[in-house]
């Protein structure tokens, strides 16, 4: 499991004399090995730190708490597990993550890579004194652009529970229901579909919120509203992003205009999306059409990268001249905004190939 992506960050750590590295960043851990602890309940009280993985000499060693173990030795590299939940002794997941990184790193010497933002600095305090630390954050951010076979699987699988999402949330938005009861059948139906427990984000609001989204809150679906469902899941540490705009009962004239233009915008920009294409072109492009259409132009992005994740590289924005490349995956998204009154936003997820785009994300975006 993720033999290509330990590959890619080998090549890149020989290439600059670095033959011991210590990863910390939960991007980096997890596309390094595959392993993504669960999140929904906010940090593990009995974890000590962050998931680590060791480099040295070619070789890579993940350490986790004891209750992930099983599914650290799911990626197929040699996990070192530490003591977290007891009722022998006190909770001390800390000095237990460190006992274990020092038995794991040994009387090191030389130069060693780390993600100093991502090591907490009691780790860092622990490397051995003869160890010189070299800080690489944000490396491996541009070997995870090009996505691997098996990471475009996992994000096809994810792309697939946003569709059930969208599918979902049509015919629950209607006058009297409140976002968050749109929101509960949303993950309800995604989480039937997964068989599990899944994280979901990002917007399900009234139109008229949308400008500033967020999550579902008491707020009731009144007739004629628009509605913004935004929609992320992380499954197996990928992500997915995908949006629709849909109505409670008929759009109006005005409602409708907006929602055919911005989904002439996102064809536009899907069919803009090529090898060598510029991220801020794109950008220029599509913002340019919403212009001309006789709209405010919207105050986010027009697409972005996604992966171990929510936004990564190429970001679709003014400044960015990164040009894309097959093995890319970009999410696009243009919008039209009347704060306070009605919004529509369309997204979709595209794989850049040799020849254009194949769209990933395949739910209904049309008028009722």
């Amino acid at each position: 499991m993720h033999e290509e992506q330990r590959q890619r960050a080998h090549d890149y750590l020989k290439a600059r004399g670095i033959a011991q590295a210590l990863f910390a960043s939960p991007a980096s851990v997890t596309w390094l090995t595959g392993f993504a602890p669960p999140v929904q309940l906010g940090p593990n009280p009995f974890a000590g730190g962050p998931p680590l993985v060791w480099y040295a000499g070619g070789e890579w060693t993940l350490i986790v708490l004891d209750s992930h173990a099983a599914a650290a030795a799911a990626g197929g590299i040699p996990a070192v597990s530490y003591l977290g939940y007891t009722i022998e002794a006190p909770i001390a997941g800390a000095d237990q993550l460190l006992a274990a990184l020092r038995s794991t790193v040994g009387n090191i010497v030389g130069r060693v890579g780390v993600e100093e933002r991502a090591l907490p600095a009691y780790l860092q305090a622990a490397l051995p004194a003869g160890a010189e630390l070299v800080s690489f954050d944000g490396a491996l951010a541009p070997l995870r652009v090009i996505k691997t076979a098996e990471e475009l699987a996992k994000l096809r699988a994810n792309f697939a529970l946003t569709d059930v999402g969208h599918a979902a949330a049509r015919p629950a938005i209607r006058p009297g229901q409140r976002e968050i009861d749109v929101w509960t059948a949303i993950h309800s139906a995604i989480q039937r579909a997964a068989g599990r427990r899944v994280p979901l984000g990002n917007d399900c609001t009234v139109g008229a919120r949308a400008h500033s989204g967020g999550w579902p809150l008491d707020v009731v679906i009144q007739p004629g509203d628009s509605f913004v469902v935004d929609l992320s899941t992380i499954l197996d540490g990928y992500w997915s992003d995908s949006c629709g705009t849909y109505y409670a009962g008929e759009p109006s004239q005005r409602q409708a205009a907006m929602h055919r233009t911005a989904a002439a915008a996102l064809e536009l920009a899907i069919s803009l999306v090529k090898p060598g294409a510029v991220s801020g072109e794109i950008d220029r492009r599509v913002r340019q059409f919403i212009v001309d259409a006789g709209y405010p132009v919207y105050f986010h992005h027009t697409g972005h990268g996604v992966g171990v994740t929510g936004h990564e590289e190429p970001r679709i924005v003014p400044y960015n001249d990164m040009p894309l490349a097959p093995g890319m995956v970009v999410l696009l998204e243009p919008g039209i905004y009347f704060p306070g009154k009605t919004a529509v936003r369309l997204e979709d997820a595209v794989l850049v190939t040799d020849t254009g785009a194949e769209v990933l994300t395949k739910h209904d975006k049309s008028l009722p």
